[in-house]
């Protein structure tokens, strides 16, 4: 192992990430009674231009009206880009006036660092007036060309920073990419074409300490297909996707949460190394297959989330 080792954000379940337009707040107690483990409420691409302003409101009320925590939410904000005039209303506002409220800043098209440290700095001075004691956290959407080339530098841009998310649909747009359906595949490619993108992702969010997400699949008419990514996802070290239809905030729920029969057998995978480890061997046989160290580094992994679904309970 490395000497150099980055700090591992908090933990936090994140299966699914049910995405809520500021702009429907009749749409808020839906959310808050669904089986969703994350909900960000979106002041972005979610929202027409004439409603920015009536959304933000929505939003700062929601956050405000409802106990989005104790019904076992964890709530995140979509903020507009840096590249609007929105923006800096979007952060003033909502922490101003319901920044208690706020688990983390959900930032889009996250381009460089300094898109990060903007936001941190502001978030830094507002608790400080607020006099705020949650420290708000960060995510970003690796969402463009330009962002997928400085992820590495991204994921190191501010101790505020919990999550990566993956956006594909303008992802696919800032690549010219030719896609079918958001977060499908295009059959004329031999295989998955967002692999690459998603890989980055999770090497980069392991390597520093967050976590890594994967974001929308359009067609929600098509489970299978929302499926088969979720997993893809999942296979390669993805915890959690987005639903942008309640209908898929089970499917997400199912993928990503590990069988009780792999839980049990993490479990067994710990307990013979521990016994192994009392008799000074570093390795030990289970069901006819050799393990050690790297073997219950897996384990734990599972264990880990599998507490983190029983706590939700």
């Amino acid at each position: 192992m490395s000497y150099t080792l980055y700090k591992n954000a908090k933990a936090r379940l994140q299966r699914s990430e049910l995405a809520v337009p500021g702009s429907s707040p009749q749409m808020f107690e839906k959310a808050l009674n669904s089986d969703a483990d994350y909900i960000f409420l979106d002041l972005e691409d979610a929202v027409s231009p004439n409603d920015k302003l009536t959304a933000r409101q929505n939003i700062i009320q929601g956050l405000k009206d409802i106990d989005w925590k104790k019904n076992g939410k964890t709530i995140s904000v979509r903020i507009n880009g840096l590249d609007t005039h929105y923006m800096y209303k979007d952060l003033i506002d909502i922490v101003t006036q319901a920044g208690q409220h706020i688990d983390t800043i959900l930032i889009p098209k996250v381009g460089v660092r300094d898109d990060v440290y903007m936001v941190d700095c502001l978030l830094s001075q507002l608790e400080d007036e607020m006099n705020l004691n949650n420290k708000i956290g960060i995510e970003c959407l690796i969402e463009t060309a330009l962002g997928m080339v400085n992820i590495e530098q991204i994921a190191k841009s501010s101790s505020r920073l919990e999550a990566l998310h993956f956006g594909v649909a303008d992802y696919a747009a800032s690549l010219r990419a030719r896609t079918v359906v958001i977060g499908g595949l295009n059959p004329d490619y031999p295989g998955d074409q967002w692999h690459h993108g998603l890989s980055k992702l999770v090497a980069t969010c392991r390597a520093f300490g967050l976590r890594a997400i994967d974001g929308p699949f359009g067609d929600f008419n098509d489970p299978d297909g929302y499926i088969n990514a979720a997993k893809r996802g999942a296979a390669i070290g993805i915890e959690g996707k987005w639903a942008i239809h309640p209908s898929q905030i089970q499917y997400a729920n199912n993928v990503f949460s590990p069988p009780e029969s792999e839980v049990h057998k993490a479990k067994r995978i710990i307990d013979e190394l521990a016994k192994a480890a009392s008799q000074g061997k570093g390795a030990a046989q289970l069901d006819g297959r050799m393990i050690d160290a790297a073997s219950e580094r897996m384990a734990e992994n599972i264990v880990n989330i599998d507490n983190l679904i029983k706590s939700k309970k």
